[in-house]
């Protein structure tokens, strides 16, 4: 586990942007489950996390429709409310950093790692924003 003066920061950059910070695997299952669209965001301490998935997700909120839960958990440190948000990512395999779209409790839009690792904050927006217009 990564100690928590290093993780914090990180969490900061989207709980300082609205994002729910769930730490239990109740309070993943709970948010997961709610009624209309769900963003969870699998913060991680990779160089792809803070170079482009943490901006690109905060950006996508300029949007017109955004979802109405911005939740994040986050690998290596809140173990067992990531295995349980993965849980419902299937069939999509662990990944961190890792963005997921549910709607009504379904799993309708996903980035991998490898959709975010050499992408830039910006495309990483956009790609979040054409799913947030489809099911937002």
């Amino acid at each position: 586990m990564y100690p928590a003066e290093i993780v914090m920061p990180m969490k900061a950059q989207l709980t300082s942007n609205g994002f729910e910070d769930l730490t239990t695997p109740e309070q993943v299952e709970a948010a997961i489950k709610q009624e209309g669209t769900t963003l969870v965001m699998v913060n991680s301490v990779c160089g792809c996390a803070a170079g482009a998935a943490r901006p690109g997700v905060v950006m996508s909120l300029d949007n017109e429709k955004v979802p109405a839960h911005l939740t994040t958990v986050f690998a290596g440190f809140d173990v067992d409310a990531v295995a349980k948000a993965r849980e419902f990512f299937a069939p999509f395999p662990p990944s961190s950093p890792a963005v997921a779209l549910f709607k009504d409790g379904e799993l309708v839009h996903m980035l991998e790692r490898h959709h975010i690792e050499g992408h830039s904050a910006d495309a990483i927006a956009e790609n979040l924003k054409a799913a947030y217009n489809e099911f937002a």
